[in-house]
This record gives C-alpha cells, structure tokens and sequence, in this order.
C-alpha cells in the first residue's frame, strides 16, 4: 500500500466517524440513549469477535489476570465516555459534539502530565489555551451560554482521554488490540444495558426504527474504521495519520450542517476553528520536533 493510498484510508475512517456524530443525534428521536449506547457496542462486541479469534491463534502470552483488570478499567472510562457524549448530544448540536469530543487529542497529554508524571512538550500548554479560548468563542462570548450537552462533552473529551492512554498501556503490556477491542465493547454495553432497563423505555418498534443508525455506529464506526485506521497506520507517517484522523471533527461538522441542516455564528465557526487548530499543533509539532533530533 501507497503512502497516498493509506491516507486516503484515514480520511474514510475519519469520514466514517463523523457520520457517527449524525447517527448517534437521530437514533435518539426512537430510543434513549442507554438504550443507544447498549445496542450500538453490542453489535461492536459481535463485528470485532471473528478478529479476536484469528488474534489469539497468533497470541504469543496468554491474558493474565492484571491484563483482564485492565481491559475492564479500559471498558468503564469507554462507558463513561460514550454517556457523557450520548447523553450531552440530547441538549448540543452535532457540530458542537464533534469539535469538543476531539479535544481528547490535547487532554490526553495532559493527563500523561498529572497522572504519569510525564515531562509534557512545551506545546501543549499553548494547545490547552487555544482549546479553551475554542470553546469559549463557541459559547459565543457567553460561558452561560453553554448547554448542559457542551459540558458533558468537555467531560466526555476527559473519559476518551482516559481511555485512550487506559489502552495504550494495556495494548503495551499485551500485544492484543482486538482483543481489547471486544472487551471494552462488551463492559460497555453491559454496563449500558443495566442502565437501560432500569432508567428507559425500550419497544421492538423503537428498536427497529433506531435500527440503521446502531447498525452502522455498531459495525462501521466501532468495526470497518477502527480496521481501517490498524491498516493504514502501518504504511503512513503518525503526523500524516494525525492530520486525516482529526479531520472527524470538520466531517462531523459538514454533515450535521448537510443533512440535519445546522447552522452557528461567526464566533462559533471561529471557536471550531481554533480548536482544530490547537488539535493539530498538539498531535504534529511534538513529532516533528522528534524527527529534527537526530540532525542535530
């Protein structure tokens, strides 16, 4: 595979995530959203199990009982996170859940500074600025402006950090991404479903008709992307791969203004603006400062 092909890879599964935003928004006209995120990451459960299958044939160390606490540690900050979103897209907009939830991409260093003890790059405290001054002009110049939906997404930006760095060490530590893959799915939607039954409504009607929204968040956001993205990784540069990943935001974006018709003010575009930015400083200036190191 090309260079140019493997992004363009990227740029799909980027695509593919930001239609997710829309799905996630229109499912809950049928179904709450428990009920949403309990279907949604059980049908994820089932698309990734034949890959974990074929992964433990090739498993060089078996699962031990440190890993399994931490694919379930890893399970419950996903759990967490896609309530935080879930719920948070009943009172904001689609547009507004996209930019926010991807300013992981800047707590996720940061939560290497405080948790890890890890020397941050001096890059990431401008990037937290500009973060915050995005969600600030998003507000419109008004912090009482923000909704309910928007801090929950600031929260749920919190959880997808905690997430990933949860899976960085744990893939790590056991070699098997899939593997995790299906067990944070499922904790996931255990977790979910308890919720639901005790907290929803549930009918087979609202079900069927949330039906091709948790089909194609179960199977092509949380399943063909995540391949998607394992594949084209392996043949492209991490700055390139940043670049095309973070556009999720801008497709979540342009979807929402194309198909649920939603529009912001100058300041909003401007705030959106500005947190993409501070997205992509985060993700590319530490890597190229890398790649100067050796020639100096």
């Amino acid at each position: 595979m090309t260079r140019a092909q493997a992004n363009l890879l990227l740029l799909l599964a980027a695509a593919i995530w930001g239609g997710g935003f829309v799905a996630q928004s229109t499912a809950m006209k049928a179904v709450g959203p428990f009920w949403f995120i309990a279907l949604r990451f059980a049908v994820a459960t089932l698309a990734v199990l034949p890959f974990v299958v074929f992964e433990a044939r090739k498993a060089k160390a078996k699962t031990s009982a440190r890993h399994a606490k931490l694919y379930v540690l890893t399970g419950l900050a996903l759990f967490s996170g896609a309530v935080t979103q879930q719920v948070g897209l009943q009172t904001t907009t689609v547009t507004n859940s996209s930019f926010i939830t991807g300013l992981y991409v800047v707590f996720v260093p940061l939560i290497a500074v405080f948790f890890l003890r890890r020397a941050p790059h001096w890059i990431i405290w401008p990037g937290a600025l500009m973060a915050v001054a995005g969600i600030y002009l998003l507000s419109g110049g008004h912090l009482s402006a923000l909704t309910s939906g928007d801090l929950l997404t600031v929260a749920c930006a919190v959880f997808w950090a905690i997430q990933i760095t949860l899976a960085g060490t744990t893939v790590s530590a056991t070699g098997r991404p899939l593997a995790l893959s299906a067990t944070q799915f499922a904790v996931t939607a255990v977790c979910a479903l308890a919720m639901a039954a005790a907290f929803e409504p549930i009918t087979l009607s609202a079900i069927w008709a949330a039906g091709p929204e948790i089909l194609y968040v179960g199977i092509f956001s949380s399943g063909l992307a995540f391949v998607l993205q394992v594949i084209a990784q392996r043949y492209t540069t991490p700055s390139q791969a940043a670049i095309f990943l973070s556009s999720e935001a801008l497709f979540g974006a342009s979807l929402a203004a194309l198909l649920l018709g939603e529009t912001m003010p100058a300041t909003g575009y401007a705030g959106c603006a500005l947190m993409f930015i501070a997205m992509l400083v985060v993700e590319l200036v530490p890597g190229f400062a890398r790649r100067r190191l050796p020639a100096a």
